[in-house]
């Protein structure tokens, strides 16, 4: 009986959303184009960073090889972007990284993954506030900070923000207006401000290339050391001291450039934004696909653009990691530019602010309405067909962060939720073009185009075959590097499920070791090298087993290329990069998936909407009954 009952617990973790495309209509207003989605997928990804992150990174880590630096980060955030882009096409449903999940690998990673990404999005939205609040109080003089620590100051160091930032929270309720107005309204917004930004960069851009010189791409040592004698400034460079690296395109080696390219890569979060309005895109199967490729290209293009336009107007190791271009336009003699500058960084700190607060309600939505967070939570307005309640509470919400913290400690919180979302929906992807066809399932509905196509279709009727292989499939084992079938069978997706687990703990343990035993490796220790090479041994190995397996030949608008290796190269820059973080960061990390667990174990897993449809039908009636109330 117990054994019985813990198989039961064991089913409900695992326990996948179904969902009927045939008897299931959206709740929320189908309004936006492909156009939209690129303009929200640059808006909160080309945030304040491009103003900021591009100087900082050039100065300590890569020098103007910052260009490769952000050619690294964008690629490894593009083999992200390509999963995201082919569950965009899957399934276009409210809910991104979470839904994903829950179609794939079941109901309690799901959980995991959507309550991972509402405190990403939280934290996002608190933080990009006050930054907004700082640039404008720093534009205006700082009055603002002046008055509210005369008057205002909340002694708590170490818990509480120095003082509160009621501007903060006045710029988070504006916009959860906005956002409660509809969908339409909020885009148009992000699309003029996106714009604006946009062309202020572009401005950036050209400024470098006619004011520039290739000959910063060149120091010496000799040149750093008397540009800075001349120049007066306080940065003590000297020749022999390797503050700043040698000079040259690459002042600090190949590990520089490595080195930026791991903060580069978080340049490039929040496209993911895109893949919340699966229910509001007119053609949600092509659009999302296109706009979360389209904008990480239009990003890098402009990090890029703005990183070697840095780099040609100074050297760079005389760039304010702070605020490097009204430091570089003073430099070439071009002050007034810095106006220009400003009303880009607040347009761009708007629409990154905007970008975090448009998918933390949805996910918020998705959740409920499943049934994991509670039901009044998916209340939709009938008015403006926005997650009404899920807006105004995440909104005040990260109102109270902005009010009474200074984040800085949190913000790490947020690279976790985001890996960890990346790196599942790399999993699901993996996972899912190896499987069996099931037609019940949403992203079986949603593979199929306009007009139904007749191999397709035969396909389709005869996909129950394959659920249960021949005898002599299962016994032999040289079908596991040699299956018999061109179509993807139970025993087929059995062996992806369990290679992608065992690829998924050799990556874990990878990772681990390279960073934890970083100084072994750098010394050359034998049995800490074999130990290396043993783990990517191991994973090529069960990488190879995964290719051998027969791929689902469903249609779909896009898919994924190179599978496996891309996802498997996704998870592991994903994974390495959560390494990378500090022990704090994890024991927060743990502080507040407890807190998500006590929900879910208390709430959620008995008011799924998917042990209600599995349950009994008498049982399921009465459910019904109480299924617009407010549990």
């Amino acid at each position: 009986m117990g054994s019985q009952g813990l198989l039961d617990f064991g089913k409900k973790l695992l326990r996948r959303k179904v969902v009927d495309w045939t008897r299931e209509e959206s709740k929320l207003s189908r309004c936006l184009n492909t156009f939209d989605l690129v303009a929200l997928g640059v808006g909160s990804t080309l945030g304040a960073g491009v103003y900021i992150l591009a100087g900082a990174v050039a100065r300590e880590d890569a020098g103007p090889a910052i260009v490769i630096s952000f050619l690294i980060a964008a690629l490894a955030s593009v083999l992200a972007g390509l999963c995201y882009g082919e569950f965009g096409a899957r399934v276009p449903k409210t809910g991104s990284a979470y839904l994903y999940s829950y179609v794939t690998v079941g109901e309690l990673l799901a959980f995991i993954t959507g309550w991972n990404l509402i405190l990403s999005y939280v934290i996002g939205t608190s933080s990009v506030a006050r930054a907004w609040s700082a640039t404008f109080d720093e534009l205006t003089g700082k009055h603002i900070e002046r008055f509210c620590q005369e008057h205002m100051t909340m002694n708590a160091p170490g818990v509480l923000a120095e003082y509160p930032d009621i501007f903060s929270v006045l710029i988070i309720f504006i916009l959860t207006g906005l956002l409660t107005c509809g969908v339409k309204e909020s885009a148009m917004v992000n699309k003029i401000f996106t714009c604006i930004n946009v062309l202020v960069l572009g401005f950036v851009m050209v400024s470098g290339f006619v004011k520039g010189s290739v000959k910063n791409w060149h120091l010496t040592i000799d040149d750093m050391y008397n540009m800075t004698d001349d120049s007066g400034r306080d940065n003590q460079t000297q020749v022999g001291d390797l503050k700043h690296g040698v000079g040259g395109f690459m002042p600090f080696g190949f590990n520089g450039v490595l080195s930026g390219a791991a903060t580069c890569f978080y340049a490039f979060v929040g496209f993911d934004c895109i893949a919340t309005t699966g229910e509001e895109v007119k053609n949600p199967q092509k659009a999302i696909p296109i706009g979360i490729v389209a904008s990480l290209l239009i990003c890098f293009v402009a990090y890029f653009g703005v990183s070697a336009a840095l780099t040609l107007m100074m050297p760079y190791y005389l760039l304010d990691p702070n605020s490097p271009l009204p430091i570089a336009f003073q430099y070439v003699g071009w002050e007034g530019a810095n106006y220009a500058v400003a009303v880009g960084s607040l347009c761009a700190l708007s629409t990154s602010l905007l970008g975090s607060m448009f998918p933390m309600p949805r996910v918020i939505y998705a959740m409920a309405e499943d049934g994991l967070l509670f039901k009044c939570l998916a209340t939709v307005s009938k008015r403006t067909k926005t997650p009404a309640i899920a807006t105004v509470t995440s909104g005040a919400v990260a109102a109270a962060m902005a009010f009474l913290f200074d984040l800085k400690d949190l913000v790490d919180l947020m690279s976790i939720g985001t890996l960890l979302a990346y790196s599942l929906v790399a999993a699901c992807v993996l996972v899912l073009r190896y499987q069996p066809e099931q037609p019940n399932l949403a992203y079986q509905m949603a593979s199929t185009t306009e007009e139904p196509d007749t191999n397709e279709s035969a396909s389709t009727s005869g996909s129950q075959a394959p659920f249960l292989p021949e005898e002599e499939e299962k016994e032999s084992q040289n079908s596991i590097l040699f299956p018999q079938n061109s179509d993807p069978s139970r025993f087929s997706g059995l062996v992806v499920n369990i290679s992608s687990c065992i690829i998924g703990l050799l990556i874990v343990s990878c990772c681990s070791f390279t960073v934890l035993g970083k100084d072994l490796l750098i010394k050359g220790t034998v049995w800490a090298i074999v130990m290396i090479a043993l783990l990517v041994l191991i994973c090529l190995i069960v990488g190879l087993i995964i290719w051998r397996q027969p791929e689902s030949k469903t249609k779909l608008s896009f898919k994924v290329p190179l599978l496996p290796l891309l996802p498997i190269l996704s998870i592991f820059v994903n994974v390495y990069l959560m390494m990378q973080l500090d022990k704090g960061t994890w024991i927060r990390f743990a502080v507040w998936m407890f807190l998500g667990f006590i929900i879910y174990f208390a709430y959620g897993m008995g008011h799924s909407m998917e042990a209600t449809d599995s349950a009994p039908p008498d049982s399921e009636r009465n459910m019904d009954l109480n299924s617009d109330s407010c549990k």
